[in-house]
């Protein structure tokens, strides 16, 4: 059955809800959700996350852009998620095509499809909206009728994997670059579409801030290792920057997010409160990428949460960045909110941040109407030695004093979050995560007098990052890590003091191996994740949902003429002269600084500890200077250096 574009699917699809899992997430309607005029659009887009309108629909990406564009006169933007396999067999039965909640349209009929990759494990979902779309799979099978395909998000810092699926991949911030794409596309259209689809990619891709995959050829080597890339054709630069918002104050957004009909993974308004972090954690991908550091004003943050409040209804409002206590304006902050919205029944919450004694002090501000269920501590590595590793500089007495802290302000329990298969790693030091757990709760016990203290230890597999030192690291094979988690779970089990009061989540080995076979992976690895979707593959990110079996096999069959395989691309170090599949994309970080670090990395107890550049001399990353930009900051406090990661839930 055939759609026009713009037409609502929603007839030929509401008969067949009631017979599929959670239809509710399938009907749009949400409080400010928006459905613009298709006829009065000049530039429509369809936002893509690739995963459960769960998951999808509070990602601040994916509002923000979508309120940023429909903002724009003559612009039409709406979103869509990925649809359950059941609902998928549906459309497929009955030619139903993949389309957006907000009007049931047809997502091939959009302009431009933006996709957000939060993760790399939504790239076989992304495949499936595709097809269902409409779409060729593959970017050189597309013709001028197909919406450009464009990926986003942190993934995209390395979109080879997926580079034969992308027409475009955009690096950072999005909210100016999305208007800016928004109008090279409004003027080729006007003018005709002179050029077909490669005019109009040519466009996007001339002024070095939009990367067309397809516009660079790769060499390889006869080992595998990558000779290099060019680009194929004039006017393309032969490096892509990443983007960087930085007057946030001026981004206000999201004023009136989407307020999910059916329930979704985080139930509450989220204000992004800084964006960027220099603390220089040598895994974080996240903190690497950002920079620098770009505060909102308490002034804006204030009247966004007001605003956000009376237009969402919402009973919970996140403070969110990548350790929002660090803004440094964030007690005057959260003073301001508890004081604004004590005694009504709107709760706050630092949902990533640091503490210390005074943060203490911040913490019990956010919990003043009475929500004080737990405080997550997020020391990353079990013993101290690995702490320096990382860089992230924390020392046992350090957490003991702040948890001592957090008990005797009336806390009870506390979530301590590490990662396993860390580069350097050993036995002793994952071991080392039960001694430092049986310690908090002894501590807790102590200094309450109570035998009800409660530790939580949640452990996520460690995988190695583009744009991050350790970049070069080798991972941990899967077993391996399995291994030292059977150990630490005997290790707290046996302990007849403490094991009844220590709870440990943990997720196996494998999942992080093909997670890093899709964030380290070249061209060839795109093979593997269309032969991984055609057996079915779906909702990889889901556990219940993920086959490491089939990847391996996929994996095995796909690159059987190549010299490369799994392990080739996960658990293989890599020199520092090797051409990685990102070095020709730009996130602003100097590489031989990035080199240098995972050197001073790999000492042990003798690793070399790398400063925050907020509080400390600039020790050149190399940001600022290549991108134009600068650390927007506040008034320092007094000691920044002693902080810990916690959440306030």
């Amino acid at each position: 059955m055939s759609f026009t574009a713009g037409e609502s699917v929603l007839p030929r699809l509401e008969p067949f809800l009631p017979q599929v899992q959670k239809p509710v997430q399938y009907v749009g309607g949400e409080l400010n959700s928006v459905a613009k005029d298709w006829e009065g659009a000049e530039v429509r887009w369809a936002l893509m996350y690739p995963d459960a309108y769960e998951v999808g629909v509070p990602n601040q990406g994916v509002q923000i852009l979508y309120e940023v564009l429909n903002e724009r006169e003559g612009v039409l933007a709406e979103r869509t998620y990925a649809v359950w396999p059941d609902l998928e067999e549906v459309m497929r039965e009955h030619g139903i095509p993949q389309f957006t909640v907000d009007a049931h349209r047809p997502v091939g009929g959009f302009d431009v499809l933006g996709v957000s990759f939060a993760s790399e494990m939504g790239y076989t979902n992304l495949l499936t909206g595709l097809d269902l779309a409409g779409i060729p799979l593959h970017a050189a099978d597309r013709t001028g009728d197909h919406p450009v395909v464009l990926g986003g998000g942190h993934a995209a810092f390395n979109p080879e994997p997926v580079a034969d699926f992308l027409d475009a991949a955009v690096l950072g911030d999005g909210e100016e670059i999305a208007l800016a794409i928004t109008e090279v596309v409004r003027e080729w259209k006007r003018e005709g579409r002179p050029g077909g689809r490669d005019g109009l990619l040519e466009r996007l891709a001339a002024g070095g801030g939009v990367y067309v995959p397809r516009f660079y050829d790769v060499e390889y080597r006869p080992d595998g290792r990558i000779a290099g890339y060019r680009p194929n054709r004039p006017g393309v630069p032969w490096q892509v920057q990443k983007h960087t918002v930085m007057d946030l104050d001026s981004w206000p957004y999201p004023k009136a997010p989407i307020v999910p009909v059916a329930e979704s993974v985080h139930e509450r308004y989220s204000v992004e409160i800084f964006r960027g972090c220099t603390r220089g954690c040598r895994f974080c991908q996240a903190g690497m990428i950002t920079r620098p550091v770009r505060e909102r004003s308490k002034e804006t943050v204030q009247s966004m949460v007001d605003e956000g409040v009376r237009n969402t209804g919402f009973q919970e409002v996140g403070l969110l960045s990548l350790s929002s206590a660090d803004h440094t304006e964030i007690g005057g902050i959260a003073k301001g909110l508890a004081d604004a919205y004590e005694g009504t029944n709107t709760g706050l919450s630092l949902p990533s941040t640091r503490v210390d004694a005074f943060n203490i002090d911040l913490a019990n501000e956010l919990t003043r109407n009475g929500r004080r269920s737990g405080l997550t501590f997020a020391p990353e590595g079990g013993s101290e030695r690995m702490r320096r590793v990382i860089n992230k500089m924390v020392t046992e007495e350090d957490l003991i004093r702040t948890v001592t802290a957090a008990y005797e302000a009336g806390w009870r329990q506390v979530k301590l979050y590490f990662m396993c298969g860390l580069p350097t790693e050993e036995d002793e030091d994952v071991l080392a995560i039960a001694d430092l757990a049986k310690e908090v709760v002894r501590t807790g016990r102590e200094v309450t007098g109570r035998k009800d203290i409660r530790c939580t230890v949640s452990i996520g597999g460690f995988v190695p990052k583009p744009q991050t030192p350790f970049q070069w690291a080798g991972q941990i094979p899967a077993e391996t890590v399995d291994a030292r988690l059977r150990k630490l779970r005997d290790a707290l089990r046996g302990d007849k003091r403490y094991g009844k009061s220590v709870g440990l989540r943990y997720h196996e080995g494998s999942p992080s191996i093909i997670e890093g076979l899709l964030s380290r992976g070249d061209r060839r690895v795109g093979a593997v994740v269309e032969r991984v979707w055609r057996e079915g593959g779906r909702f990889d990110g889901w556990s219940e949902r993920f086959s490491y079996e089939r990847w391996v096999r996929c994996a095995e069959e796909a690159l059987a003429g190549e010299p490369v395989d799994v392990d080739w691309f996960t658990v293989r170090e890599r020199d520092e002269d090797e051409v990685l599949p990102w070095d020709h994309l730009d996130a602003g970080l100097d590489r031989s600084w990035l080199w240098q670090d995972w050197q001073d990395a790999q000492h042990g107890e003798e690793s070399v500890e790398v400063d925050d550049c907020r509080w400390n001399p600039c020790y050149d990353c190399g940001v600022c200077p290549s991108m134009g930009t600068e650390i927007q900051i506040g008034v320092a406090p007094a000691d920044r250096s002693k902080l810990l990661p916690l959440s306030v839930v």
